[in-house]
């Protein structure tokens, strides 16, 4: 059975890539990844628990290129809940991962959204626990230094709503609203860091491809936001999950990355994959399979 990552790194060039774990969830496939049941995990069912759920892992990227430090994406926060029949969610752990890396948030110069569903939002503020154990207050941005950015569309897709899957108005949108910053499709954002556009499983997801500055023929890392939930995507590319706005975009772009990343010198970052978030997509002989790569603790 397969485990939620923990905190590991690679490197390319001087540039690092650190996965930062906040958390993890054990999801039931016939209500997140409807296209899989009844019989699509028969092959697959190392990933599985005893009640046929599978683990994703739930965290951040942490970017070191030269004297900048950038966060992908911000996790769940501190939340532990149960969607009976459907989930469990446990978070609360990316600020301990950072402080293990010896920074602070006051560090952190700039924060990418990939996208903004819940479960990459959750430290945009500071939401202390009260003494009943509920959410507090907010009391203000977690990076307080750091630009904090996401695509135009995807900003405009949930302005306004309401929409339990994505982002809390009052402790996400309304906070941002003043200070939020928009890229677009390959803008560069640090040095050897690049964005994407991958939608389909929102209308603005973007993923974020990183190299090492230095070498423009170095390897790269591409990290991929929610294109897959899960390294079985890479073999199943046609499973959709339940909260894609558009799943047949989401099919199109996944497989389109899957095409133009099958060569030795990419790495995937999939932060919501379990075991190991690095590693690469070998060439389909008969189906695509995936190897886990060599990131260090």
């Amino acid at each position: 059975m397969s485990r939620p990552a923990a905190r590991s790194r690679i490197q390319v060039g001087r540039t690092t890539v650190t996965y930062l774990p906040d958390g993890h969830a054990w999801l039931n496939p016939a209500v997140f990844l409807p296209s899989s049941v009844p019989s699509g995990w028969a092959a697959h069912d190392a990933f599985l628990d005893e009640r046929g759920w599978f683990p994703v892992s739930i965290g951040s990227f942490l970017i070191r290129t030269g004297d900048r430090n950038v966060l992908v994406d911000l996790g769940l926060g501190a939340a532990d809940f149960t969607l009976p029949g459907a989930a469990e969610f446990h978070g609360g752990g990316l600020l301990g991962a950072l402080a293990a890396e010896g920074l602070t948030p006051e560090d952190v110069d700039t924060v990418i959204y990939t996208h903004l569903h819940h479960d990459h939002v959750g430290w945009t503020t500071n939401v202390p626990p009260s003494p009943d154990g509920t959410s507090g207050p907010v009391t203000g941005l977690t990076f307080p230094a750091a630009r904090h950015l996401v695509s135009e569309r995807e900003w405009a897709h949930w302005s306004g709503t309401n929409d339990p899957a994505g982002p809390d108005p009052l402790a996400v949108q309304r906070p941002l609203a003043e200070v939020i910053g928009f890229f677009g499709d390959r803008d560069v954002i640090a040095p050897g860091v690049r964005i994407l556009a991958t939608p389909g499983h929102t209308p603005g997801h973007s993923s974020v491809v990183v190299t090492d500055p230095a070498e423009e023929d170095s390897r790269r890392v591409v990290v991929l936001g929610d294109v897959m939930h899960c390294q079985v995507q890479i073999t199943e590319s046609h499973w959709t999950f339940a909260f894609d706005v558009d799943p047949a975009e989401g099919v199109a772009t996944r497989e389109q990355l899957l095409k133009e990343i099958e060569d030795d010198r990419t790495i995937l970052a999939g932060g919501h994959f379990a075991g190991q978030v690095f590693g690469r997509v070998l060439p389909p002989t008969m189906r695509r399979v995936w190897a886990a790569g060599e990131a260090t603790g």
